[in-house]
């Protein structure tokens, strides 16, 4: 429960410095907040951190557009998959291999 709460939090901020248009917020501005996000996030708990990587898929599909795309894409956009992989060579070679495919 808790997970899903943090993760509207953290979605909220993250829709909001990735859309807001230059003249609300200044980029740099919102690259730092951003970079503070992910740094606060790499801290997190491994387990709670899964109840919050899984709580981002749930409310991605609670909105549309744009926005769902934005909060779908929070644990690529924060490497979160990795941080949740770091002891499993295996697995960060997957999620290596997926980046790759992207770019």
């Amino acid at each position: 429960m808790i997970a899903m709460q943090v993760a509207r939090i953290i979605a909220n901020f993250v829709v909001f410095f990735e859309l807001a248009d230059d003249d609300i917020v200044d980029p740099d501005t919102a690259v730092k907040m951003m970079e503070d996000l992910g740094s606060g996030l790499d801290t997190l708990d491994k387990g709670f951190l899964r109840e919050l990587v899984d709580a981002f898929a749930v409310i991605a599909e609670e909105n549309s557009g744009e926005v769902q795309e934005v909060i779908r894409n929070i644990p690529y956009s924060f490497y979160l998959e990795e941080e949740l992989a770091a002891d499993d060579p295996v697995r960060l070679a997957e999620l290596d291999a997926i980046r790759e495919a992207k770019d």
